[in-house]
């Protein structure tokens, strides 16, 4: 039995969750191969080993890889499962049959694009750090921001004493008390448009993701779902790539 791939990378190809993830389950035991607890390091054979999770099996299935754009409504956590029953996104994505997952967040009061896999290296590969695959945000403002503010959140603000990355911001629209900007980042942390702007005293009414890389959300609906073309996921794809290689030029 050719035994060759590593648990957390089978893990991953399967759709199951991010090899990081796997790493998590299977240090806590949840990970069993042929019913024995699994460690890491282990190695597994793909077509013929038995992989469980939490006792439902998840390898040697041949599992179809989905890529799925989801227009996140506000109001809903960007989690396949709540321990507060709050609306989570799974609900939205209650018809699939297969274990997809979000790429990345949107904050409850965030709204709009959201990248859906089953594909685990292609989850990793949107969200290294490394990549800086851009994002595109519409995000309204009150009052209307100064152009020294504008500068400021173009040029980086210091969140938890690291400067964010520069930044595309311009704006859209304008009318007395409040301002709609648009945002191009290539980083993501934590709820940071909303904290650069706070920073800045700056208040976020309404937030949307508009595109990921170069693909656009669209006419999608709130709450409505669609695959991804094969173009897409390829320009996706190559965006991942040529960010790294702007990176490396550096």
């Amino acid at each position: 039995m050719a035994r060759d791939t590593r648990l957390q990378k089978a893990m991953s190809l399967w759709g199951v969750c991010s090899r990081r993830h796997a790493e998590e389950y299977i240090r806590k035991g949840r990970v069993k191969v042929n019913g024995h607890p699994a460690s890491l390091g282990d190695k597994i054979d793909m077509a013929r080993d038995l992989v469980t999770l939490d006792g439902e099996r998840v390898g040697g299935l041949k599992v179809e890889q989905r890529y799925i754009m989801l227009h996140k409504p506000r109001g809903f956590v960007t989690t396949m499962k709540d321990e507060f029953d709050r609306r989570c996104v799974a609900q939205l994505l209650a018809g699939e049959d297969q274990r997809l997952f979000p790429i990345g967040r949107l904050d409850k009061n965030s709204e709009g694009l959201l990248l859906c896999t089953n594909d685990g290296e292609f989850a990793n590969l949107m969200m290294h750090p490394s990549k800086k695959v851009s994002k595109t945000y519409r995000v309204t403002v009150r009052p209307e921001p100064s152009d020294e503010q504008l500068a400021k959140l173009a040029e980086g603000i210091y969140l938890d004493g690291r400067k964010t990355a520069p930044a595309i911001v311009r704006v859209l629209d304008k009318s007395p008390g409040r301002c709609v900007l648009e945002f191009v980042i290539r980083e993501g942390r934590n709820r940071q448009i909303r904290r650069m702007c706070e920073s800045l005293e700056l208040e976020v009414a309404r937030l949307k993701r508009t595109a990921y890389g170069p693909v656009k959300l669209g006419m999608l609906g709130p709450a409505k779902y669609r695959d991804l073309t094969k173009q897409e996921v390829a320009a996706l794809r190559n965006a991942a790539g040529l960010a790294q290689e702007r990176g490396e030029e550096r």
